[in-house]
């Protein structure tokens, strides 16, 4: 069975351990904690540079704030990109990458951060209220049962996640040649309903990520696999934020 999330599948869990200490519930959010507030640690120190750069002044002021975060958006990305390919095929590792995985990331979030605000002041904060209230909303919604995960559920976010993914590769490779995707960026009714979808698409794959943390737990994985469940945990997170924030700029511009 696979979780939307492939971080999270499964089969990442089965057959990790059979004595020692044992992953828990309780253990996986102390540490999704812990990586979240070193994302917003590392956000909070991209977006002060950026604030920084800004204040200097002058009719360059944006342009050189942007330039001031770039090195650290692009780092972020790149260093994001390798500490997850290692935490996912090394997982021995997972105690130290997950949370340097979290700091670049906040790079990324927080040079991205900056420059939305810029263009549309507030709608960071409202970006990361939304975040969280998606979050409980679905918590809510799986530890009631009202929707079980079943095979099916799974399957479906498993394909709805990789085609949007496929989307997002093929306009970056199109960028390559100066054409993009329109819809992925438009403020059109048919932009903002892709923002939706994707949005949608993104809470239901914490629904399968909760599940397969509880799978994981009663699976008895080793302790260090909580660390693997949170990194998973903060990858949806930020990637749910990060459309939150795009599908709230397309509504500002209409």
């Amino acid at each position: 069975m696979a979780s939307g999330n492939p971080l999270l599948r499964s089969s990442n869990f089965e057959g990790l351990a059979i004595g020692g200490e044992r992953m828990t519930i309780n253990g996986t959010i102390g540490k999704t904690a812990i990586m979240l507030i070193l994302v917003c640690v590392s956000a909070g120190w991209t977006w002060l540079r950026f604030d920084a750069a800004l204040a200097v002044g002058g009719k360059d002021a944006a342009a050189a704030a942007m330039a001031a975060v770039a090195p650290f958006l692009m780092g972020g990305l790149i260093a994001g990109l390798v500490l997850a390919l290692v935490s996912v095929f090394a997982k021995r590792f997972i105690a130290i990458t997950a949370p340097l995985y979290a700091i670049a990331e906040g790079f990324v979030v927080g040079g991205i951060s900056a420059i939305f605000d810029l263009s549309y002041p507030g709608v960071v904060v409202t970006a990361v209220a939304l975040t969280f209230g998606v979050m409980a909303v679905m918590l809510f919604l799986y530890s009631s049962r009202i929707i079980k995960v079943t095979d099916k559920l799974r399957m479906g976010i498993v394909a709805a996640t990789g085609g949007i993914m496929l989307v997002y590769v093929i306009n970056m490779v199109m960028g390559f040649f100066g054409a993009q995707i329109g819809l992925i960026n438009s403020a059109s009714p048919l932009g903002i309903g892709f923002s939706l979808l994707v949005v949608g698409i993104a809470a239901f794959n914490l629904l399968i990520d909760f599940d397969m943390i509880e799978r994981g737990a009663a699976a008895g994985a080793p302790r260090n696999m909580e660390w693997y469940g949170a990194f998973g945990l903060t990858v949806t997170l930020v990637w749910l934020y990060i459309e939150i924030l795009s599908l709230l700029g397309k509504l500002q511009r209409r």
